[in-house]
C-alpha cells in the first residue's frame, strides 16, 4: 500500500509501498502527482530501475527533455552524472564529466538556461560513495513566503539573464565549448514566476545578471536572494542509498550535490528530466 511520510517541516516526502518497475494503479499515480505538487521533493527508496523503467515512470509525469549536446547521453531522455569512465575505472579530476559534476555543486535549477525550463527532474542512484555525494534541496516557494518585505519589493517583477556559458566557465574556462555557447545563448527568466501553487524564487547558478540593474547591483541582489533561499531551515539534505529515486519540482526548489572523494570513490547517477510547459515570462 502506498504511503507518504514527511521528511522536512516545510516540504519533501518519502513514498513507499510502490514498485516503479511496474505500472502504477491510477489511484497511486494520482497520489504521487498530488504529493509532488504539494511537497516539491519525493524520495522513492529501494527502486532497482534500469534506464527503460526510469524513462517509463518519468513519462507518466509528462514529456521528457532530450539531453543536451556535449553531455553523456546526448539526444536521449537520460543524462549520466558519473565519475566512472566508459571502460570502468574512475576518470581523472581533469575529465570533463568530473568538471561538470563540480558545476553541479552550485545551487541551481535544471535547464534554467533554456527558453522553456524543466518542470521536474528524476535522479536515480546506481552507485554511491561511502560518504558525501549527497544532494541538498532548498524550497524556493518557502523562501518566497519567508522573504522580508523589502527583498520582496526588490525581487518582484525582475527579470534575470540565465547564461549557461557564463556559469560553466566560472567552474573551469575549458568546460564550455564555443558550440555549446552558440547552442545555449542567454535567456530571460522571471525572478519570481507565479506557479500553480503561488510564487517562488527562480535564480541559481545560471542567473548571471538582472535586467535594468547595474552589474554589481544586480549581482548583489541575486546573492542576497540566494543566501536567503538556501538558509539551513529551508534545506532538505538527501543521503543517497543504492537504488533511491528522487523526484523534484524544478519550479519550486534549488538543488546541489555535495563533495565526495571523487578520485577514489565511485558515484554513478542517471537523471531524466520532465519538460516544462511554458516560459517563466509572458510573451
Amino acid at each position: 500500500m502506498l504511503q507518504i511520510r514527511s521528511l522536512h517541516p516545510l516540504f519533501a516526502g518519502q513514498v513507499t509501498g510502490v514498485d516503479l518497475r511496474r505500472p502504477l494503479p491510477e489511484a497511486d499515480l494520482a497520489a504521487v502527482r498530488d504529493a509532488f505538487e504539494r511537497l516539491s521533493v519525493l524520495v522513492f527508496p529501494a527502486q532497482d530501475l534500469d534506464d527503460a523503467a526510469q524513462v517509463a515512470f518519468s513519462r507518466l509525469l509528462g514529456p521528457l527533455e532530450a539531453t543536451r549536446g556535449g553531455a553523456p547521453g546526448a539526444g536521449s531522455p537520460t543524462i549520466v552524472l558519473s565519475n566512472i569512465g566508459p571502460d570502468g575505472p574512475i576518470v581523472p579530476p581533469t575529465d570533463k564529466q568530473v568538471l561538470n559534476n563540480r558545476a553541479n555543486r552550485h545551487w541551481h535549477h535544471d535547464s534554467s538556461f533554456k527558453p522553456v525550463p524543466a518542470r521536474a527532474s528524476l535522479l536515480h542512484a546506481r552507485e554511491v560513495p561511502s560518504a558525501g555525494g549527497d544532494t541538498e534541496f532548498a524550497s524556493t516557494r518557502a523562501a518566497w513566503a519567508a522573504l522580508p518585505p523589502g527583498l520582496r519589493r526588490a525581487a518582484r517583477g525582475r527579470v534575470a539573464l540565465h547564461d549557461f556559458g557564463w556559469s560553466r566557465s566560472r567552474v573551469a574556462p575549458e568546460l564550455v565549448s564555443e558550440q555549446e555557447r552558440a547552442d545555449w545563448p542567454p535567456v530571460r527568466q522571471a525572478v519570481v514566476p507565479d506557479g500553480p501553487h503561488g510564487p517562488a524564487l527562480y535564480l541559481g547558478a545560471h542567473a548571471r545578471s538582472i535586467e535594468g540593474m547595474e552589474e554589481g547591483e544586480g549581482r548583489a541582489l541575486i546573492e542576497r536572494l540566494m543566501e536567503h533561499a538556501t538558509r539551513p531551515r529551508l534545506v532538505y539534505a538527501h543521503r543517497w542509498r543504492p537504488h533511491d529515486l528522487v523526484l523534484w519540482d524544478n519550479r519550486a526548489v534549488l538543488h546541489r550535490a555535495t563533495p565526495f572523494a571523487s578520485t577514489t570513490e565511485r558515484r554513478h547517477m542517471v537523471r531524466t528530466t520532465v519538460a516544462g510547459e511554458g516560459p517563466t515570462l509572458a510573451a
